[in-house]
């Protein structure tokens, strides 16, 4: 449905509020996934909830009762998508949050085609899959919402991170194609930025290199938080941290001097990341 020329679209979350929200969330039994549901149920929305884990699932189910369904589902199977998107069309869903992705960190000569393949697939690929085969509901909804949760590194290439770089600076560059793609529609599209944050998805070994770095890391209940304020006040963009802010800034700007600062830590980022048996594959499901 598009707006009639000289409209302009509802600057923040409309009328009815939370309340009248029906959000799809992937990767809800990940770290930030949980604190999603836990924030938006808590705001009075109604969420249909997916991920690998079915454990983790049935306890946001028992946690919320009578808001929260859940199905379990791998993204990357397109019979799971397919069920998926009935169960969102049953519920008249007009909120997609993709927060499903993985990471494997680690130097990118030592990455296998399978583990490249892996990445792509779930954090870019089936994500646009699954968005494109809800737009018709999107479109069709009063208001709509797409809300992709990216990363720091979709904006700084950063050394042991260089295939989850490459997909999260997809995704960023995804969403705002698509923001632009949809101006004339009522429906809305949010990139988040989180910074660091604890998620089983970091290996032991991250959270050691982030600390002898000195990179600050969020719980996941922070990132949620900023993930429903950036809803409620209508924005497009929202990047945590008031460093990465400066440092995305600065590499857009004078890359060259983001090369130089990230050349004297990368003896820190080999040591951690360039051990026999380190960090493998992460994912958040």
């Amino acid at each position: 449905m598009r707006w009639p020329r000289g409209w302009s679209r509802a600057p923040s979350l409309p009328e009815g509020g939370w309340p009248a929200q029906r959000v799809l969330i992937t990767g809800a039994s990940g770290g930030i996934g949980q604190a999603l549901v836990d924030e938006f149920a808590a705001a009075g929305a109604q969420l249909l909830v997916t991920g690998r884990r079915g454990e983790a699932l049935d306890a946001l189910v028992a946690r919320h009762s009578g808001q929260v369904t859940a199905m379990t589902a791998d993204l990357t199977r397109p019979e799971d998508r397919a069920a998926l998107i009935g169960a969102a069309a049953t519920a008249g869903c007009n909120m997609l949050v993709n927060a499903a992705g993985m990471n494997r960190v680690g130097l990118f000569e030592s990455c296998s085609d399978e583990e490249i393949d892996r990445l792509v697939t779930l954090n870019l690929t089936a994500t646009l899959q699954l968005t494109r085969a809800l737009m018709p509901m999107l479109l069709a909804a009063r208001h709509g919402w797409v809300v992709n949760l990216g990363s720091t590194f979709g904006t700084i290439g950063y050394p042991g991170q260089v295939g989850y770089c490459a997909t999260k600076f997809a995704l960023r560059g995804f969403s705002q194609a698509l923001r632009r793609e949809l101006a004339d529609t009522r429906v809305r599209v949010l990139h988040v930025s989180p910074r660091a944050t604890r998620t089983a998805m970091n290996a032991p070994e991250v959270e050691a290199m982030n600390q002898a770095l000195g990179n600050a890391m969020d719980a996941p209940a922070r990132v949620a938080s900023a993930v429903c304020r950036a809803i409620e006040h209508g924005r497009e963009e929202t990047q945590l941290g008031g460093p990465e802010r400066l440092f995305t800034g600065l590499n857009s700007l004078l890359p060259s001097l983001v090369d130089q600062a990230l050349a004297r830590q990368l003896p820190v980022i080999r040591r951690f990341v360039a051990r026999p048996g380190e960090t493998g594959p992460r994912d958040t499901p």
